[in-house]
């Protein structure tokens, strides 16, 4: 039997677990593109990188305080604008219409006595760690699936039957030490446990003990792994249930390998277990800003954010062998590139890779909106891989990346930055 396990509403659950008082009123936690990065100033931005599940992503953690006027107000023209979007908001805000990804702005007039906190994500990386390590301690065989989402397998641990008072008295232990509400989903199929959640929030129990009968009328957007690409494939045959999906066998196994591993997911006849030991296969960063026209500035951003990457990468002792680059610019137009390069990794190397793409991708005419870099390929670092042409030089700035992230790890990591980046 598996388990789902879902903190509720978790950003704003993690406020009040700290502060109490803000338990039962309207909450939302937002964000925003951190430009802090880009100022010239040490912020003091240290990596959380505490959880180590492939789907949780690092994050950079200034120290600077923040508050809602600091954070998430802009002057323009010298009037006040609010800026960022609702990353988690409590079910008493949700029942005024307020929804994960909506401006803050349009949030407040919906909901104009909510309390709106800045994202603390170093609170929730240390609650999702402690929770993780938490669970544990009631199940040997535990997998974290996101920084709020956990899969837990019971089987030869605890019977079949007793499944249902053992997550209760799991949720009721959890809510006791951590003050976290959660919800939780029982099935003998991983994929529809994960779905069960949805039928038990906020703060319940689902078991799905008839798996046919659970899924005929749930409709197929509400599936864990069914995107919108699926969906229109799906819509094109009239097919709007999971129901209808379970009875079309043979048009998921004419999509292949993808088509038929949903199938079985879908149908709860997949039998995949809990995945132990998740390897990330790529580091991204990526910000949001008004358009800037002054390409100076942009490739100076391009720097920072590849200090970023790299202190990243260095942290988790990888090898990146592909790098990309998109710069998203006005009017809806995006231009990226993704560059092949199975040499040492170091800041040195990848910056003079990032400049020479950004060459190819700059429009002199158009403002850039958006900067998202990424790298993937991870190698294991072996040296005998490589071409011997460069190696000497990559392996000089290899080791002078390391001593740098030896620096910022227990300085900050703007303790050090490199001339273009000023």
């Amino acid at each position: 039997m598996f388990l789902h396990i879902d903190i509720d509403s978790f950003f704003a659950s993690a406020e009040c677990s700290v502060n109490p008082k803000l338990k039962g009123l309207p909450i939302c936690v937002g964000s925003r593109s951190n430009l802090e990065i880009f100022h010239t100033k040490p912020t003091g931005t240290r990596l959380i990188n505490k959880n180590t599940g492939a789907f949780v992503a690092p994050v950079f953690h200034s120290s600077q305080k923040r508050t809602f006027e600091n954070y998430f107000i802009d002057i323009v023209n010298e009037n006040k604008k609010i800026r960022g979007i609702v990353t988690t908001a409590s079910y008493e805000a949700r029942a005024k219409g307020v929804k994960t990804a909506m401006p803050i702005a349009k949030a407040l007039k919906l909901c104009p006595e909510m309390i709106v906190l800045p994202s603390n994500y170093s609170l929730y990386h240390t609650l999702s760690h402690k929770l993780y390590t938490f669970i544990q301690t009631w199940i040997p065989r535990v997998e974290q699936y996101s920084i709020d989402e956990f899969f837990g397998d019971l089987s030869g641990w605890v019977r079949d039957e007793e499944a249902y008072k053992f997550s209760k008295n799991l949720q009721a232990d959890i809510l006791e030490h951590f003050d976290l509400p959660v919800s939780i989903g029982i099935s003998k199929a991983k994929w529809i446990a994960k779905l069960a959640t949805e039928s038990a929030k906020p703060y319940g129990i689902y078991e799905v003990k008839n798996i046919d009968a659970y899924i005929e009328d749930i409709p197929i957007d509400k599936f864990p792994g069914i995107g919108k690409g699926f969906q229109k494939r799906l819509s094109e045959h009239y097919i709007r249930t999971l129901g209808e999906a379970k009875r079309n066998k043979a048009l998921f196994y004419r999509w292949k390998k993808p088509g038929i591993r949903l199938y079985k997911r879908i149908t709860g006849r997949c039998n995949e277990g809990i995945s132990l030991q998740k390897k990330r296969k790529s580091i991204g960063i990526s910000r949001t800003f008004d358009a800037i026209y002054d390409h100076h500035e942009i490739r100076r951003r391009i720097a920072i954010m590849a200090r970023h990457i790299v202190y990243m990468a260095t942290d988790l002792g990888v090898n990146p062998t592909t790098y990309y680059l998109k710069i998203n610019y006005e009017y809806g137009i995006k231009r990226k590139q993704n560059q092949r390069c199975e040499r040492l990794f170091s800041e040195h190397l990848f910056k003079a890779q990032l400049y020479q793409m950004h060459k190819r991708l700059e429009l002199k005419d158009k403002g850039a909106v958006k900067l998202s870099l990424s790298v993937y390929n991870f190698d294991n670092g072996d040296q005998k891989t490589f071409s011997l042409l460069n190696l000497h030089y990559d392996i000089k700035y290899h080791r002078l990346t390391k001593v740098l992230h030896t620096i910022r790890k227990k300085f900050g990591l703007d303790m050090i930055k490199t001339a273009n980046e000023l």
